[in-house]
Order: C-alpha cells, then sequence, then structure tokens
C-alpha cells in the first residue's frame, strides 16, 4: 500500500509508541505544508515557478487531505504565503491525515493520561503492517545509498532536509558524513529545488525572529 507525500511526513514525526518526536513546532507545520503542495503538484493541480504556486485545477482529487488545502490556496499571492497557509492550518490536515491512516489499519488511537490528569493521544502503529516505518527507511536508503532515488523519495528528502526534520530524524553522525549526498539529494527534482528552497527560507526566517 503506497503512502502519500502528507502520510509519509505525519508518520515520520511520530515515535515508535505513536506520540510526537521531540519538540517539533514549527518545522512539523511546515513539513506538512510542503508535502501537501508537493502531492499537488505530482497531481497536476499545483505548478509553482519558485514565485508563485499556479493552481491548475481545484477539482476534487478524492483525497481528503488535498480537498482539504485546495481551497486555501486561490487567495495566497505567493509561495510563501501559500506555504504558510497551509502551515497554520497544520492541525486540521494532521487529524485528517492520521483519521485516514487510522481507517486503513496503519496507526491506532489510544486514549490516556497524563499524570492522571491530563487527556493525552497517541498513534500507535501498527505491529503487522510495515508501512508505518518504512518512510523513515525510505529516508536512510537514500542518504546511505549510491543510488539514484525514485521521485517521491528524492523529494521527501529535500523537505525533511528544507524543514528541519532530519537532526530528530537521522544519527548525527550520518549526516554529518552524508552532506555532499544530501545536498545533491535536495536538488535533484526540480519542485523538491522550488519548493524546498520556499520551506527552508520560510524556517530560517520564522527562526530568526
Amino acid at each position: 500500500m503506497s503512502l502519500s507525500l502528507p502520510e509519509e511526513v505525519v508518520l515520520l514525526t511520530l515515535d515508535e509508541a505513536g506520540r510526537p518526536l521531540g519538540r517539533q513546532g514549527l518545522a512539523a507545520a511546515l513539513a506538512l505544508a510542503g508535502a501537501v503542495a508537493m502531492e499537488l503538484a505530482l497531481l497536476g493541480r499545483l505548478d509553482t515557478d519558485g514565485e508563485r504556486l499556479h493552481l491548475e485545477s481545484a477539482a476534487p482529487t478524492g483525497d481528503a487531505v488535498l480537498d482539504l488545502a485546495l481551497p486555501l490556496l486561490p487567495g495566497a499571492p505567493d509561495s510563501r504565503a501559500a506555504l504558510m497557509v497551509l502551515a497554520q492550518e497544520e492541525g486540521r490536515l494532521r487529524a485528517c491525515v492520521l483519521a485516514g491512516l487510522e481507517a486503513r489499519g496503519l496507526l491506532r488511537r489510544e486514549e490516556g493520561r497524563v499524570l492522571l490528569l491530563f487527556p493525552a493521544r497517541r498513534w500507535v502503529p501498527a505491529q503487522d503492517r510495515p508501512e508505518p516505518a518504512e518512510a523513515l527507511a525510505r529516508l536512510h536508503r537514500a542518504l546511505e545509498g549510491e543510488h539514484i532515488p525514485d521521485p517521491r523519495e528524492a523529494l521527501l528528502v529535500s523537505l525533511a532536509r528544507a524543514a528541519g526534520l532530519l537532526p530528530q530524524l537521522l544519527p548525527p553522525a550520518l549526516l554529518e558524513a552524508r552532506q555532499e549526498r544530501l545536498a545533491w539529494l535536495g536538488g535533484l527534482e526540480a519542485l523538491g529545488r522550488t519548493l524546498g528552497a520556499v520551506v527552508a527560507d520560510l524556517r530560517m526566517t520564522r527562526l530568526a525572529r
């Protein structure tokens, strides 16, 4: 069962127990926004020249997450604004992705409490399904190998790099040793270069404030 880029990003931001991985904040929001935009572009619904995201069609895609995102985009004046609109809706988009993964049997929702007082929810990966672990395995393969990855694998790497997620996902020694490979992967796909650059610029601008 193939996963969309938004599904892979959400799975990457959960730990093995189904809790949010580390202190994600802006990185997770921008990664999900970029993943949604990239998936729409792969379907031919968006085109980008680096400055603007051009909506080619607002017709429903049949994917609940993408159809939630489509009405948010027409008013955005440029790529930065479009991605920030999507990032600001991260809560709704993430909830929609999680619901879809639960419906497909890839995650199991567990309700609990922290300190017996505060409600807490976990999204536990299904132990009998390989898909929840596949996104992280794809990142490892892409960085550790010397092969030319498929386009979606390259886009996932460029997005995780641009959003600042890689230090939370991969060992520091691997990242340090494979900087040249990482830079090459980030520039392999035109879509990864254009949207990845916008995501990285937004992240650095926000961090500088």
